[in-house]
This record gives C-alpha cells, sequence and structure tokens, in this order.
C-alpha cells in the first residue's frame, strides 16, 4: 500500500481494490475540496497535524447536524488503519472463505458505530478503531461461518429470540407480524426437538405431525387461525431474515454517498463557527502539551534529587520542607552558615543543569542566560511545591 502524502489526500481518498489486493487511492473531489476550504481557513502551525484534524472533524461531527461529511472525512482518515486491520485478521483465519476486500468492507461499516464510542480523553481515533474493526471483523466471520454451514431449520434452533426480533425489524416487518413470526418460531422451538443422533447444522424439515402440533399450539396462543403451511412461510421467511442480518450486502460502504450536499452547506458555514472549533483543539492539543511537559519536568527534577549527595537532598529538605533559614540549618548539622549556603546553592545548580539538559535535547531549546534565570524561577517554583506535597 502507497502511503498517503499530505493531510487532504489522508481525509479524502479511500482504498480501491484490484482483485483481493490494494489496487490505488480515489480520491473524493467532494471531501477534496472540503479540506482546501479548510486548511484556508486554519492556522499554519496546525495545518499539517493529522491528530488535529481527526480531533477536528470528530468534534464536528458531534455538534452539527449535519453529520455525514464529517463520518466521510473520518471515513478516509481510517483507511490504512481498517486494511491493516484487515489483513491481519483474514490472515489468521486459514480456512476462511472470505477475502481482505470482503473483511475491509465489515470493518469499514463500523465507522459510525466507532465515532458514536469514542472518547478522546481515553485514547486516539485510530487506536480505538483499530480494536473495534479487528473485533468486528472476528465476530462477523464467526458468524458468518456458523450461517453458511446451518439449515434454515438448524440455524431456527440455534438463533436467540433479541436477534430474530432485529433481524425481523431490520427486513421491515411490522410489530403484529414480528409478534406474528416470533410466536410461530416459538412454537417451532417447542416442538421440533431434534434426535440425538442428529446434528443442529444438518437439521431435516419439520415432519406433518410435528407441523400440525406447531400449528395447533399457535392457533391457541393467537387471535388469528393459520395452517401449518402457512407456519412454514413465516419461519422460512424468518431464516431469510436472519441470514439477511447477520450476512448483509456490502456493496459500496467505502465510498460516499453521491448527492450529498453537505459541501456546500460546509462552504456557507459562518467562520465563527469553524474558528470556534479549531480555537477549542488548539487549546487542548496546548493543554496536553503543557501537561506531558510538566510531568516529564516533575520526573526530571525527580530523579536529579534523588541522584545527588544525601547531604545536599537533607539540606534541601530542611530549607523547602520544614522552611528553616540557612542559620538553623548550620546549627542543626553543626556547620557554617556559609557551608549551608554554598551546599544549598550547589544543590539548585545540579537540578538547574539537569533541567537546562533535558530541554535542550528533549525541546531543542537554545539555552541562554536569560532563559536560565526564568528555569531558575520555575524550578524554585517547584521545589517549593514538591517539598510541601511531599
Amino acid at each position: 500500500m502507497q502511503p498517503r502524502k499530505n493531510i487532504i489526500e489522508i481525509f479524502s481518498t479511500f482504498v480501491q481494490f484490484a482483485g483481493d489486493r490494494f489496487g490505488n487511492w480515489a480520491i473524493e473531489s467532494k471531501l477534496r475540496r472540503s479540506m482546501q476550504t479548510c486548511l484556508n481557513r486554519t492556522p499554519q502551525a496546525t495545518s499539517e497535524s493529522e491528530y488535529f484534524w481527526s480531533l477536528y472533524w470528530y468534534k464536528f461531527w458531534q455538534v452539527t447536524e449535519t453529520q455525514s461529511l464529517a463520518r466521510e472525512h473520518l471515513t478516509a482518515y481510517l483507511q490504512e488503519s481498517c486494511y491493516w486491520v484487515s489483513q491481519k485478521t483474514v490472515a489468521s483465519f486459514a480456512s476462511t472463505q472470505y477475502q481482505l476486500s470482503d473483511c475491509f468492507q465489515i470493518a469499514i461499516s463500523q465507522v459510525e458505530k466507532i465515532l458514536k464510542a469514542f472518547n478522546p480523553n481515553h485514547s486516539n481515533l485510530k487506536n480505538y478503531a483499530t480494536t473495534i474493526f479487528s473485533n468486528s471483523i472476528r465476530e462477523t466471520l464467526r458468524q458468518r461461518h456458523e450461517i453458511d454451514i446451518c439449515t434454515d431449520w438448524g440455524l431456527l434452533r440455534k438463533i436467540t429470540k433479541k436477534r430474530l426480533l432485529e433481524s425481523l425489524e431490520t427486513a421491515g416487518l411490522s410489530p403484529s407480524d414480528m409478534s406474528a413470526y416470533a410466536l410461530a418460531w416459538e412454537c417451532f422451538k417447542t416442538f421440533y426437538v431434534p434426535t440425538p443422533t442428529g446434528t443442529s447444522r444438518q437439521l431435516p424439515p419439520p415432519d406433518k405431525e410435528t407441523w400440525n402440533a406447531i400449528a395447533k399450539s399457535y392457533n391457541s396462543q393467537s387471535s388469528q387461525s393459520v395452517n401449518p403451511q402457512t407456519i412454514e412461510k413465516w419461519l422460512l421467511n424468518t431464516a431469510k431474515a436472519i441470514r439477511k442480518y447477520l450476512y448483509p450486502t456490502l456493496n459500496s460502504l467505502n465510498t460516499p454517498q453521491a448527492g450529498d450536499n453537505s459541501l456546500e452547506w460546509l462552504d456557507n458555514l459562518p467562520d465563527l463557527q469553524q474558528e470556534s472549533l479549531v480555537n477549542e483543539i488548539i487549546a487542548q492539543e496546548e493543554e496536553q502539551t503543557r501537561n506531558h511537559q510538566q510531568n516529564a519536568i516533575n520526573q526530571v527534577l525527580t530523579t536529579a534529587i534523588s541522584q545527588i549527595e544525601p547531604q545536599l537532598q537533607q539540606i534541601l529538605q530542611l530549607y523547602y520542607r520544614q522552611g528553616l533559614t540557612q542559620d538553623k540549618i548550620a546549627k542543626q548539622l553543626e556547620m557554617q552558615q556559609y557551608t549551608v549556603s554554598r551546599r544549598l546553592k550547589k544543590a539548585q545548580e545540579n537540578l538547574l543543569k539537569s533541567l537546562a539538559n533535558w530541554s535542550r535535547d528533549t525541546l531543542h531549546i537554545s539555552i541562554t542566560s536569560d532563559l536560565l534565570k526564568n528555569m531558575s524561577v520555575v524550578m524554585e517554583e517547584w521545589l517549593q511545591t514538591y517539598y510541601c506535597n511531599s
């Protein structure tokens, strides 16, 4: 698979298969224009951030009444994750008849479900989607295997009532028809009991005597009277609905629907609303960066304290935790005041050096005298807080 080169491609192109292999990236012109419009309105510093745009379109999906545009952008964004998960999963099912493209379509159909359950405070979208994609493919292949090897009667014996009702509802049956079909199924389950030597997967149709018993039971519980032939027809229709529900047609799930006017809606979107979303996401990113840096600074300084001489650690504790003056520290440790001052300064310089080296190596900051003064102030505040809370 060829990697996509820029933000516009990442959020506006879709995998096209050649046989059962990756063929090429197909660009959706509506999404390309949409991304270009957004990039033109966005600060340069954030315009090339993949994470920023995934969060932007997720929030856009949350707050707008017209969600299809955001969903299509995010579907495009998740193409690579879906492809690699599909490839890995289908390879682990050595005996499956389903190809990579089949698994890809099964997984990509879960985007709406992913967006509804996703929490950006707990994980990033790609990692979360990868888990859902994998679980969806595995569960669907397992279900389809059961469907493929069962007769209609075996399938009706195995299905749960919850799945049966979901299947009938999806098929578009009215509530009264659903009730009739469900009652017929319950009577079937009661009177059609497989023999011990049979297998639930290859069950034959009920015999005439069983059909009569099923119809008699149904008629005793329903206001309408039906014959065994009608019951059989209903049950066969039910089995068909179950197979269609558990084995849906997956054509064109990877392509945005034609005729969507969401692009025009976006073009007319007030700049204020987009700016509000952009500013919110920028603020969130900045807060996450600050929290990450603060945690890193805590680790750097905590480690640096543990590595200095025990006597210097003791002076720091007396000075910051107990709030003793240098004179009182000198009396307690039985040394001169100037010795305490010198050693306190040495400890502070060691910590400042560790902080400066981390800033240079990790944040790629050029260390200047003014910056060291600012770091010294920050470090002093940190020491006060650290020893007060410890």
